[in-house]
């Protein structure tokens, strides 16, 4: 989880902060004190008091030497690194009928996993008071104690208000609407660590389900990729999209929710209207047609267990929606004009991506698709997670923020 390349730092006269430096090494851009003072401007003696603060924190940490940089020899700088081990960062991703949940170090590394059943229809009060217990487990097993975490990401298979926490009339969380995530999260967690903060609660960041996987999958496999977006097709259709570094949400985290466009269909759909894309061609769609047709199957993952072990009907069917979503997407990519184009969730293989580059080459632009890669996920079920990970870890390490924390902990 390394830092946003590209992000503007302040230089010259001393504007350059302790959290600017920090994001100059986070982010490769200078990891040296002699490139510090190169790229900001400020003295040897600022930059070495700035960093002492970052080191007396435990957020940097000197790492082996560099190249000798003179042709006339002399010692190798010394390199300075983010020192990941000081904390670490709770993540989960809820589904309509399951979710995961792991401990990540601030790199992005899995250190323990659980994945369960957990039906989002149940409500937020149990579904979150039952993640605080996931919690709680899996930081003992790790051996890592509450005071370590430094925060909680969450993804929900919803539109949420990135201001708030809040999700936003989402057609498949009843009763979630409005309902305050980041403090029963919270709470939760402090009901199953037995740990309550002095000063503040541990910070809480939720967000779309296909928004942290697209920003887990972008910055981990295409992060020079500076127009990314992913398509998550399970039980429900939603997308993500990533440009210069950054999820576009919208005015009120309403983009990306590609699975309510009208195609003409008369299909119901979840959210009460008729004929939206979700009701034709997500995962609950094709498991629906197979039960009509005398399959067992009630959800994406049904289908996704049908489509692993090879059943014809499952795959013609998987092709299909493939073909409706992707006739959908050739006006997604021409409107954006993105690098890379990623296919997740329950449906994603080889039957469903066929269909959908069938129509997708078929109806944009070749203009469009010229420099187009149409790809499937990397990270599989450890997206929304990796990326929800980071989300919380370039929230708390953001230059603007860093001030604070540091004056917190007193130094």
């Amino acid at each position: 989880m390394t830092g946003r390349p590209g992000r503007a730092v302040r230089s010259g006269g001393g504007q350059a902060g302790a959290g600017d430096l920090l994001e100059l090494v986070r982010s490769g851009r200078a990891v040296t004190r002699g490139a510090l003072q190169q790229v900001t401007g400020l003295s040897r003696a600022t930059v070495g008091q700035r960093l002492d603060r970052l080191f007396r924190a435990g957020w940097l940490r000197e790492g082996a030497g560099g190249p000798v940089g003179s042709p006339l020899g002399g010692r190798p700088s010394i390199t300075l690194e983010f020192d990941g081990s000081h904390a670490v960062v709770l993540a989960a991703d809820l589904d309509t009928r399951h979710a995961r949940a792991a401990v990540l170090s601030l790199t992005g590394e899995p250190l323990a996993e659980h994945a369960g059943t957990l039906v989002v229809e149940d409500g937020p009060e149990a579904v979150l008071g039952e993640l605080g217990g996931w919690f709680g487990a899996l930081l003992e097993k790790t051996g890592h104690a509450a005071t370590e975490v430094a925060g909680i990401g969450l993804a929900v298979p919803g539109p949420v208000d990135s201001e708030t926490g809040r999700v936003v009339q989402p057609p498949m969380m009843p009763g979630w609407d409005g309902y305050d995530i980041r403090d029963r999260l919270s709470r939760a967690f402090t009901e199953h660590t037995g740990h309550a903060r002095a000063t503040a609660p541990v910070p809480v960041l939720v967000d779309n389900d296909a928004n942290l996987m697209a920003y887990g999958e972008q910055r981990a496999g295409h992060p020079d990729c500076g127009a990314f977006v992913l398509v998550k097709v399970s039980t429900g259709i939603g997308a993500g999209v990533v440009v210069d570094g950054s999820i576009y949400r919208g005015i009120d985290g309403g983009a990306g929710d590609i699975g309510h466009i009208r195609v003409g269909a008369d299909a119901l759909c979840r959210c009460g209207s008729r004929g939206c894309l979700a009701a034709v061609a997500s995962g609950g769609a094709v498991a629906r047609r197979l039960a009509e047709s005398g399959v067992p199957a009630a959800s994406g993952s049904d289908v996704r267990d049908l489509l692993a072990a090879g059943h014809p009907e499952a795959a013609a069917l998987a092709r299909e929606a493939g073909r409706q979503v992707g006739d959908v997407l050739a006006t997604v990519v021409t409107l954006l004009n993105p690098g890379v184009l990623m296919i997740a969730g329950d449906l994603a293989g080889t039957p469903f991506l066929t269909g959908v580059r069938e129509l997708l080459y078929q109806r944009a632009l070749p203009r469009s698709t010229a420099h187009l890669d149409v790809v499937t996920s990397a990270l599989g079920d450890r997206a929304a997670l990796i990326g929800a990970g980071a989300l919380v870890v370039e929230h708390l390490y953001a230059p603007e923020r860093v001030e604070e924390r540091l004056l917190a902990l007193g130094v």
